[in-house]
């Protein structure tokens, strides 16, 4: 069942994917070296709760924390730690906050110090077909476009992996809504998209191998070749000529400019 929202709907998920991203920027400016995932992750659920707001994540499906951490090779759903972070290191950090009744929701990968430049580029085009999928969620295409134009830059073009196991998603009172929302895909496949379709789009793309594992903890997804894995994500709503992006990934993106921990994607 495909929920179509109301205006009044989409700001209040507006308004939980903006104390998403704000959160984001505040657990990302506290990523060092020798600082830990369980650290940031208390701090982050602090942060959401001070913010009257609720964690998305805690406890869905049982998992125990409120940002999934995933590191280098681990794809997603990466459950925090006591590992300390090393220079050099990618964090995937993933957020979900409930205000109003309403989920939000969105990822960034960020780069921890010294990182390879060849892994550098693996996260500037999983951010470009995060762009380029976007720009597919627009009133009379279909799933599949998403999907395709995704796969078509990151692994078409580009040689790189994307991930097959897990999608993105409808979004709304509940966390994952009708329709998935792949990676892939062919265009003109999939359902038709009207407009006041909320989704998150979030490719996973990796390295070399498209294929994963799960680890023995339950949740944590890696790469099967243990190669590293990016991931960005966005919420955003499918308008008549543009996709408007609920989320806002500029908090993110001017934290990292002022701080040395952090290199720009």
């Amino acid at each position: 069942m495909i929920y179509y929202k109301t205006e009044e709907e989409i700001e209040l998920i507006r308004e939980s994917c903006l104390w998403v991203c704000k959160t984001l920027a505040y657990a990302g400016s506290l990523l060092k070296p020798g600082v830990t995932g369980a650290y940031i992750d208390a701090k982050a659920e602090e942060f959401i709760r001070d913010n009257n707001g609720v964690p998305g994540f805690k406890g869905y499906g049982g998992f125990p924390g409120t940002l999934c951490i995933s590191i280098n090779e681990q794809v997603v759903h990466g459950i925090p730690s006591d590992r300390p972070f090393e220079d050099g290191d990618i964090v995937s950090l993933d957020c979900g906050v409930i205000m109003n009744e309403y989920n939000g929701d969105a990822a960034y990968t960020f780069a921890l110090g010294d990182v390879a430049e060849e892994t550098m580029e693996l996260l500037r085009v999983t951010k470009e077909s995060l762009y380029r999928g976007i720009d597919q969620a627009v009133k009379g295409n279909r799933i599949g476009d998403i999907g395709y134009a995704i796969q078509n830059f990151a692994e078409r073009q580009k040689g790189y992996g994307i991930v097959r196991e897990l999608v993105g998603h409808g979004i709304g009172k509940a966390l994952h809504e009708d329709p998935e929302v792949p990676n892939y895909g062919r265009r003109g496949r999939g359902i038709l998209m009207k407009e006041n379709l909320v989704i998150a789009i979030e490719p996973m793309v990796n390295l070399k191998t498209k294929h994963v594992v799960q680890e023995k903890d339950g949740w944590t997804i890696r790469t099967k070749d243990k190669k590293p894995s990016a991931h960005y994500e966005h919420t955003v709503v499918v308008k008549k000529n543009k996709a408007e992006i609920l989320s806002d990934h500029s908090f993110i993106e001017e934290m990292i400019k002022s701080n040395q921990e952090l290199k720009q994607v």
